[in-house]
């Protein structure tokens, strides 16, 4: 049991079955939010807080591990022959992902479009992709756009669309505290870029 003058940190080490980040990087994070707790004038050791160092580290490497996934990993051969040649459209995949200016989370839906040359992907894989990328700190331009290119390195499609519409907590809890405010971005490559017939059936697809 920790004393009213204790400053160790709670053991937060994990097996490896079941931790992405090591046991000194989980100390390491756990340290950290500890300072931080006790700069902004708070005391860790009261009872409400003595566990939160933990907790929190365990909650961000949650909320950053697709720093440590990769695509191919993620993909995992569910890429399939295929004969389909119209646009697939994958419309609302929940995401949450962490603003990298101020560390605040932003949420929202992403939806996905591509037309397939030869190859399409498991349907789950596509949401999977995009947590890929949320889950690290990121902005909505940048995470829109690494969807949009991990989609078509992985099956070299005839195009592909994603767009984003998010709200962010650092708008709306901090600075000009603006409530209603959505954040939509799209990136269009192929033929969803360069045909405007496709565009528009993208879009009235998206709309409908």
């Amino acid at each position: 049991m920790l004393d009213g003058n204790s400053t160790a940190v709670p053991d937060v080490r994990r097996t490896p079955e079941t931790s992405r980040l090591t046991d000194d990087q989980l100390d390491d994070l756990t340290g950290s939010f500890r300072e931080i707790i006790e700069t902004v004038g708070e005391d860790p050791e009261r009872q409400g807080l003595q566990k939160t160092p933990a907790r929190a580290a365990r909650a961000f490497e949650f909320l950053t591990q697709g720093y440590r996934q990769s695509v191919e990993e993620v993909v995992n051969q569910a890429v399939f022959d295929s004969d389909a040649n119209e646009i697939i459209l994958v419309k609302d995949i929940e995401l949450y992902s962490m603003c990298e200016h101020h560390l605040l989370p932003f949420t929202g839906r992403a939806h996905v479009a591509y037309i397939p040359s030869g190859k399409v992907i498991g349907l789950s894989k596509v949401a999977r992709i995009v947590d890929i990328f949320a889950r690290r700190l990121q902005i909505q331009e940048q995470l829109t756009t690494q969807i949009a290119d991990a989609l078509m390195r992985t099956l070299n499609p005839t195009g592909v669309a994603v767009v984003i519409e998010a709200k962010h907590l650092c708008m709306m809890m901090r600075g000009v505290e603006k409530q209603n405010s959505v954040m939509t971005t799209s990136h269009l490559l192929g033929v969803f870029k360069e045909d405007a017939r496709t565009r528009a059936e993208f879009l009235a697809l998206l709309k409908g």
